[in-house]
């Protein structure tokens, strides 16, 4: 999707502008304080440029879910004590963005300063796309900014509708950065371009496996999706996670697929699901009855890192096991630390987000790969090669 970006408003008297801002502050509350910080951070290139302008930021965000009614459990207000302290000074906090107040407010900001607003979930209409609601938020702003990626998958009115009303409305960095990275993937890869597939179900992955067929080189097959797969070449899985109704659809798959979905070679099994239990690594068609697929095995493991060392684009989706359960997060590292080798080596990593991006960021490795997506749901359905709201709805270059 060609979206225009801030960098597009750069020659621009932007100075005095009020810019409303959707980030995506969605982040973990511990005992009022914000566990993790990691959203705001992303989010701190936009609001700089923006002030380094003159402008006056309003952000909007979601947290969690309140349905639609304000719910103190969800309040922003300790995001922006977070904020606070990543930016170094204060943030005015708006209660009720759709007040007349609340515009007043942003009307006497000064030049360069923050506000964020109240959660937009706490307002009727937001997750229903309501033009009502989104034409009072569209009221605290001049020009409309959307960098929150995560969030860019659902058509509501903090992220689609006041992209109508209110122009111009651009992509923030984070957001173009996305959309650079993914839809360069999708639209002009370097080759060869290799998908790595995992997680614990094929249901999630199957219109992404659809796309991506006629576009990628291979499919690297992991996580317990894997083990539907085998049961729609005849293998015995033993209580490994399977999706009998989606047997079918796997055979389909192969059958299409003409060698570029590649398999596990082998799977480390367990009896049970614990990091003390006795495990084994057998060939994929040798799992027994009363055990199950936790991971893949080390020839495997070899095996996907050549294929990924053999790539110039790589982008990867889901983790190879459980591994939030060592031992059997030997593969999902094992295919993180190819990545790093292969961005060292001038391949195009990419990761899309989701468990994925936590596994990544457990290991320390965020910084080895090209670019790590915010948005698990709103990756998935940029590879599925559906149209995101939020993007869409944004100023075409």
């Amino acid at each position: 999707m060609n979206k225009r970006s801030i960098e597009a408003l750069a020659d621009q008297p932007l100075e005095g502008m009020r810019a409303l801002v959707r980030v995506d502050f969605n982040v973990p509350i511990k005992d009022g304080t914000v566990a993790d910080r990691t959203r705001i951070r992303a989010a701190l290139p936009t609001i700089r440029w923006l002030r380094d302008r003159g402008t006056r930021v309003v952000l909007l965000s979601h947290l969690g879910r309140p349905k639609g009614k304000p719910d103190p459990r969800f309040s922003l207000r300790p995001v922006a004590a977070a904020l606070e302290l990543e930016l170094g000074m204060p943030i005015t906090f708006i209660d009720d963005p759709t007040s007349d107040e609340a515009v007043r407010t942003t009307r006497r900001m000064k030049r360069g300063e923050v506000a964020l607003a109240e959660n937009t979930r706490f307002f009727p209409g937001e997750e229903q796309n309501d033009p009502a609601l989104a034409a009072r938020f569209a009221a605290l702003g001049d020009l409309y900014v959307n960098d929150a990626f995560a969030s860019a998958h659902r058509g509501h009115a903090s992220t689609e509708a006041v992209a109508h009303l209110l122009k111009p409305a651009v992509a923030g960095r984070l957001m173009a950065r996305e959309l650079t990275y993914l839809g360069g993937a999708l639209r002009e890869p370097a080759r060869p371009f290799l998908t790595v597939l995992g997680g614990a179900k094929i249901s999630g992955k199957i219109d992404v496996i659809e796309n991506l067929l006629p576009l990628t080189d291979r499919i690297l097959i992991g996580g317990a999706m894997a083990c539907t797969f085998f049961a729609a070449m005849g293998l015995e899985v033993g209580k490994s996670l399977v999706e009998p109704d989606r047997i079918g659809v796997a055979r389909q798959l192969l059958e299409r697929a003409g060698g570029k979905l590649i398999l596990p070679e082998g799977a480390v099994i367990a009896q049970q699901l614990a990091s003390d239990t006795p495990l084994r690594s057998v060939p994929r068609d040798a799992i027994p009855a009363g055990w199950a697929m936790y991971d893949i095995d080390e020839r495997t493991r070899d095996d996907f890192a050549a294929h990924i060392a053999g790539a110039k684009t790589i982008v990867w989706n889901g983790p190879m096991g459980v591994f939030e359960t060592p031992p059997f997060d030997a593969g999902t590292l094992a295919v993180a630390r190819a990545l790093g080798s292969a961005t060292a080596a001038g391949a195009v990593t990419i990761v899309g987000g989701g468990d994925s991006a936590a596994a990544l960021a457990a290991a320390g490795l965020v910084d080895t790969v090209t670019h790590v997506s915010t948005g698990g749901g709103a990756a998935l359905k940029f590879l599925e090669g559906k149209t995101l709201p939020g993007v869409a709805a944004l100023d075409d270059l």
